[in-house]
Order: C-alpha cells, then structure tokens, then sequence
C-alpha cells in the first residue's frame, strides 16, 4: 500500500464555496477507481480550527502503485492541474492502515507529519506506529488510522479520519472532508 496527497495554498481571500462545490461534483468520478482504497477529498479554511491556510489537499489510500500511476497519468489529474497547476505529490510506504466498515462517514481529518530522528531504529519506530496506528484506529471515534514512512525527507504521516470533529492536540492539519470516493463493492455495501 502507498499512501498519497498533495496540497494546493489558496489566496487567504480565496472563495472556498468554490472547491466545496469541486468536491461534490467531482468526486464521484474517482469512486471506485481501480486500486483505490480510498480517497479522502479535503479542504481547510483559513482561520477554521487554527488553520493558517486555506488549502484543497486529497489523500490518498492506494493497494496497489498502479492504481496511482493510472490516476496521475489520466484525464482527471489532467484536468487538475489545467485548474491548479502540477503540484508536489507526497507519497509514503505504509506501515499500517485500519479502516473502519463505515468510512463513508468520515467528515473529518487530520494529518501530522513527523521527522524521524537520525539513528532512529526503523524497526522500532515500525513496530510502534504501527501499534498507534492499531489502537487509533479501532477507538470509537476514528473511522482509519494510517500510518506512513517517506525515506526521502525521512518523515512520518500519521493520518486519521473521524465521523465527528476530533479532539486533537498538537502541530497537526484539521481538514473538512467534501467526499470520500471508495472501492466499488464498499459503496455497494454502503448503499444496502
């Protein structure tokens, strides 16, 4: 699994109706796309739960890199950065992701990205975000918990969606989230 995002800065005077209307209609388009596990469409407003930005930023939850290669190289990225530009794609080799049945309803996030210390024992640091990421993710209030490394700037992502705001504390990103697009036989279920 890899997980994925990018983040566009938009104007501090920037109407975000705008890309809550994007997200709603957009969406949809990447539901139930090939080796998506998920994809989490998010927004932050300026000032809204400490945030400093107003920012458009997806996450991404991929099974398979081909899934992701497909995407970035199809028309919807396309059309993305036709309207934003090519922006910076993080990406991180998960160590751990729990998902809950009902990720549909997720409509928060949050994300914090972590330096790993030099000489840290990987395998440690492992074992441990993964056992955070295991009993983050099975708590009431959170809908996943991922956890990933990125060897490049050797960083970590902690990423959680939740059904209700989060209690949160920290250097942590708050983000709203628009839609989640899911594998097709979730949705399916979903629909039941």
């Amino acid at each position: 699994m890899i997980a994925m995002q990018y983040s566009f800065t938009l104007p501090a005077d920037y109407d975000m109706g705008i890309i809550d209307r994007r997200m709603r209609e957009r969406g949809p388009g990447t539901d139930g796309f090939p080796h998506l596990a998920f994809k989490a469409y998010l927004s932050a407003r300026r000032g809204e739960f400490g945030g400093q930005e107003n920012l458009y930023a997806p996450f991404y939850l991929w099974e398979q890199p081909e899934g992701a290669s497909n995407f970035i190289t199809g028309p919807g990225f396309q059309a993305l950065t036709q309207s934003f530009g090519r922006p910076s794609i993080d990406q991180w080799m998960v160590w751990h992701a729990e998902t809950a049945a009902d990720l549909g309803n997720a409509k928060f996030a949050t994300a914090e990205r972590l330096p790993i210390e030099p000489h840290a024992d990987l395998a440690a640091l492992r074992a441990e975000e993964t056992e955070r990421a295991r009993q983050t993710g099975r708590k009431r209030d959170a809908l996943a918990s991922i956890s990933g490394f990125e060897a490049r700037s050797w960083s970590l992502v902690r990423f959680m969606l939740y059904a209700d705001m989060p209690l949160i504390s920290g250097d942590g990103q708050i983000y709203r989230v628009g839609h989640m697009s899911l594998p097709a036989a979730v949705q399916a279920v979903a629909r039941r």
